[in-house]
């Protein structure tokens, strides 16, 4: 029976650096990018163009830095440099898998990255290539949830999805609370005034003001995006209001 075709056409995924370190407290983990490699495989053969943004966790985090004393914007500028440097071993990982690939970036790293542009990125989801988008907004002050955000609303993303260690939003962490539950659906002020922290709250604000709608789910369990994209309600999904949870 052939598999059924996909609710979704277009996606922004948001991993984060530590999807990409494995088990390693930092760095790069090769497995673990293939294992990426392998869950956006039957995702594009389906014909959903896919963006990715993923975070700089794994080699840099700019809060601490600059809690113990660097410059913030400083701080927040290196950080952005290393999602460069994961966008680069991922594109490298998703080449190698035969999954054709492009790096653009916010921040100018000539030779090894293309300038984001808004129309050049629509043209190479248009042609079946994952565009990973690395530099943060190019700006210092605002986290990778923010730049997922945005980077969704430039390319038109129909769904955010954030992959986070566990499979959804729970009322309390399920590491430390074992009798956590976890929410199907949640709209954007609920996910505020519970202060819920599965995104900062720029950019719940900027997905809310805009409607767009966020699923967050586990990447490790083997599928899930290939599920999300053919309409299955995997994880939670959040949404601008109690009206609009189809989750599309």
């Amino acid at each position: 029976m052939a598999a059924a075709a996909p609710k979704i056409q277009r996606i922004l995924l948001k991993l984060s650096g530590e999807a990409l370190a494995g088990g390693k407290p930092y760095g790069f983990d090769r497995p673990a990018m293939q294992a990426v490699a392998e869950e956006l495989r039957p995702v594009l053969a389906a014909g959903v163009q896919v963006g990715l943004v993923v975070g700089g966790g794994n080699l840099f985090r700019g809060l601490p830095a600059a809690a113990d004393g660097a410059d913030r914007a400083t701080a927040d500028y290196i950080g952005m440099l290393a999602t460069v440097m994961n966008a680069l071993a991922l594109h490298e990982a998703l080449e190698t898998a035969g999954l054709p690939a492009r790096v653009m970036s916010a921040l100018a790293v000539t030779g090894v990255a293309e300038p984001f542009i808004r129309a050049k990125a629509l043209a190479h989801l248009a042609k079946g290539r994952v565009v990973l988008f690395a530099g943060g907004t190019g700006n210092p002050y605002f986290t990778t949830d923010t730049a997922a955000c945005v980077r969704a609303l430039d390319i038109g993303a129909q769904l955010l999805l954030k992959s986070t260690k566990v499979d959804g939003v729970y009322d309390a962490d399920p590491v430390l609370h074992p009798t956590a539950s976890r929410y199907e659906q949640l709209d954007y002020d609920e996910v505020l005034q519970r202060h819920l922290g599965v995104m900062d709250a720029t950019a719940v604000v900027l997905a809310r003001e805009h409607g767009l709608p966020v699923r967050v789910f586990d990447m490790h369990s083997r599928g899930a995006l290939a599920r999300i994209v053919r309409g299955e309600a995997v994880g939670t999904l959040m949404s601008p209001s109690a009206s609009d949870r189809s989750g599309r």
